[in-house]
């Protein structure tokens, strides 16, 4: 089995993506990912070798995914636009053998420090002209050489070999690499595929969602290509370029985070025909509020489909698709996939009760990379995976995401653990200590909020501290407010109280 084999039964005059303006074809693409694999087998690549991808969504991601994981190597998606101390921390990390750069990740990734990367030995670039900034230290190679190597086949490797890392700071607090194997990736798509509509041969997929995140990369990605469909691959959302997209290449399946659906409900002067070509639109990673999917139903007759998941879980658990619409509900569990709500003691909670979230199912990850104990702390022996998340689910088996058990913050459908921004944080010379917890937010879902207590003597400003965080983490993480306050409230063992933030 290989996961890279979803691309093989499909016609090859078909086509599979639209990258900026130029369409591949599923032949295209096949000879495109087997000419990749082949060089990366001359750099020295080999079975389990890391490989990461910091790169936006575009042919150039799509391509070295698929080699990657057809070779046996294993996949780390990273956003290119990470902090450099970010991504040199996840780097060192995962200890690629090659890493694939785009342009707008060559700034972050030149300040790494290679040396901390023991097993780096070749960097792939989308942009011949970056090349020279890294030459040194690596064999350095362009994209279009990399399509020139010897086409290479995929391996047969057994299902729990793992085909991606993707980190997350899912329930298990300070970011982690989620290991996903190809059984896990696989499934979890057949597992989506089981209801009755569902991506299909001939469909157009709007490809906004970021790849290097799994809702964007399984979900869209791997569903689409083992279907045969097309994904208009888009790199920044714009909600008005969005709509002419669905109109010019007749989209039918419209995948997006909330963020993305509340901005299309806000859209004034919009005729409902301009959604006219989709059939199904689809949400996930963060709750979805109710008022704006009411407003896109009544604006423009989208009947938007809400889900759960995780990427632990690779990652659809829920789905609304083929099945009553229920707001406020994130659907019932797909085919597949258990799902129990459990008190404190780990006893299953009468219907209607709220409790944790337990999953259980071939989709559910092999752990996490190189951390047992983490691992050990969300999955237990029996294989049911802890989400953190506190739900309910009603007569019908429809489940209803009440609260979290974890103080994880979700801003636009990724996941921020306050830990790590208090860390960052307590860096500046002028902090004592941080505090930080999530708010309400009507675009992003939550965003983070920070309090601090500044040294004695010390001086700092709200704006010096959030651009002290643009520096270390990426954007989506950073505080949008930091409040400076005298003292923070903590319990008699000294435990930060953030309920009382």
């Amino acid at each position: 089995m290989n996961l890279a084999s979803i691309v093989d039964k499909h016609d090859a005059t078909r086509p599979a993506i639209i990258s900026r303006g130029r369409t591949t074809s599923y032949g295209e693409l096949r000879d495109q990912i087997e000419a990749f694999r082949g060089a990366l087998a001359e750099l020295g690549v080999e079975h389990g070798d890391r490989v990461a991808l910091a790169c936006g969504n575009g042919r150039w991601f799509v391509v070295a995914y698929m080699a990657v994981v057809g070779a046996g190597a294993i996949a780390v998606p990273l956003n290119p636009l990470s902090p450099t101390p970010e991504l040199e921390n996840e780097l060192v990390i995962v200890d690629p053998k090659v890493i694939l750069v785009e342009a707008s990740g060559v700034s972050s990734f030149a300040g790494v420090d290679r040396r901390r990367l023991a097993s780096l030995t070749g960097i792939v670039v989308t942009d011949a002209a970056s090349a020279p900034s890294f030459r040194g230290s690596a064999t350095v190679r362009t994209f279009e050489e990399m399509l020139a190597g010897p086409a290479k086949p995929w391996v047969n490797v057994n299902d729990g070999h793992p085909a991606v890392l993707i980190f997350t700071s899912g329930t298990a607090g300070s970011p982690k690499a989620a290991t996903l194997t190809h059984l896990n990736l696989l499934e979890n798509i057949s597992q989506n595929s089981s209801t009755t509509d569902h991506i299909k041969d001939g469909d157009v997929v709007f490809g906004v969602l970021p790849m290097y995140h799994i809702f964007g990369l399984n979900v869209v990605l791997g569903m689409s290509l083992m279907a045969g469909a097309c994904v208009v691959l888009v790199q920044r959302f714009d909600p008005v370029t969005a709509v002419e997209t669905f109109g010019n290449r007749k989209v039918t399946i419209v995948p997006g985070a909330p963020p993305i659906w509340i901005a299309m409900s806000l859209m004034e002067g919009v005729d409902a025909s301009a959604f006219a070509s989709v059939r199904l639109a689809l949400t996930g990673a963060s709750r979805m509020p109710v008022d704006a999917a009411e407003r896109l139903r009544k604006k423009f007759g989208v009947d938007l489909r809400e889900g759960y998941g995780l990427t632990e879980a690779a990652p659809v658990v829920t789905s609304s698709v083929g099945v009553q619409n229920r707001r406020g509900s994130v659907g019932r569990a797909v085919e597949g996939v258990d799902v129990r709500i459990v008190d404190e003691s780990g006893d299953d909670v009468p219907v209607g009760d709220s409790g944790e979230v337990w999953v259980k199912g071939p989709n559910v990850f092999a752990g996490y990379w190189d951390d047992p104990e983490a691992t050990a702390r969300v999955l237990d022996r029996d294989g049911w995976l802890h989400t953190g998340d506190i739900g309910l689910v009603d007569d019908d088996g429809y489940l209803y995401l009440v609260d979290r058990v974890k103080d994880l913050i979700i801003v636009s459908g990724f996941n921020v653990y306050p830990a790590e921004i208090e860390d960052v944080l307590m860096r500046h010379p002028a902090v004592l200590e941080a505090g930080v917890v999530g708010v309400s937010h009507p675009h992003t879902g939550e965003a983070v909020r920070a309090f601090v207590v500044l040294k004695p003597g010390a001086e700092a400003d709200e704006d010096s501290l959030i651009d002290h965080c643009h520096d270390h983490i990426a954007r989506y993480k950073c505080p949008s407010k930091v409040l400076v306050v005298d003292e923070l409230p903590h319990n008699r063992f000294g435990k930060l109280l953030r309920r009382a933030l």
